[in-house]
């Protein structure tokens, strides 16, 4: 994704059955028809219910763990969790509580960042999950990117879309592919905060 000689926003999430992970891909794409900045795909492994065990440093399959360091650097961020009882999954919110020295440093302050989710049913805590993400961003000085309504998608959706950020409806067996209301809000929110981020750092 990134040749390192542009700003980038980092794309960041976490997902157990794929459809999240599509999100993430769309958002890339958003970011991408931003001339000017790159987008930097990562993902976090998931927490294991024994202490002992530890993911590989590289996984199996799909991009590379995050760093620090991926997060420090980046120009903006955008953040993506399958729901879980109205929360952000545990693997991303585990990241996130190791980012102290970020917060103390003051590294991502002022920076944009937005958030997308996926969930099983469309009342299943999307807008809770969504607002879950953004807390965290807050304390960390970010600038929260939302969608408006000028994205004329969020009015005619019937399945995911939220003006916090895009969203998913994957269905019991979460199977259901995105939509293209769902496509299109994923790559608007790219395509904002890559903007903003390039208007922060003129």
């Amino acid at each position: 994704m990134t040749t390192n000689s542009e700003p980038y926003i980092l794309v960041l999430y976490y997902s157990r059955y794929g459809n999240t992970a599509q999100m993430a891909e769309r958002v890339c794409h958003g970011i991408e028809e931003v001339s000017g900045i790159e987008a930097r795909l990562r993902t976090v492994p998931a927490v294991s219910t024994t202490c002992e065990a530890s993911a590989a440093d590289i996984p199996e399959q799909g991009p590379p763990y995050a760093t620090l360091d991926d997060l420090k650097h980046c120009a903006g961020l955008t953040l993506g969790s399958p729901t879980r009882f109205g929360n952000m999954s545990a693997a991303l919110k585990y990241f996130l509580d190791g980012t102290s020295s970020l917060w103390l440093s003051g590294g991502l302050s002022g920076k944009p960042a937005g958030v997308f989710t996926s969930t099983s049913s469309l009342h299943g805590g999307q807008e809770t999950t969504l607002i879950s993400m953004m807390l965290p961003l807050m304390h960390h000085g970010m600038m929260i990117v939302g969608l408006p309504y000028t994205e004329t998608d969020l009015l005619t959706t019937t399945s995911g879309g939220t003006p916090y950020g895009p969203s998913h409806v994957a269905g019991t067996d979460s199977k259901n592919p995105l939509t293209e209301h769902e496509k299109n809000l994923c790559r608007a929110l790219g395509k904002r905060v890559a903007n903003i981020a390039l208007m922060v750092n003129k």
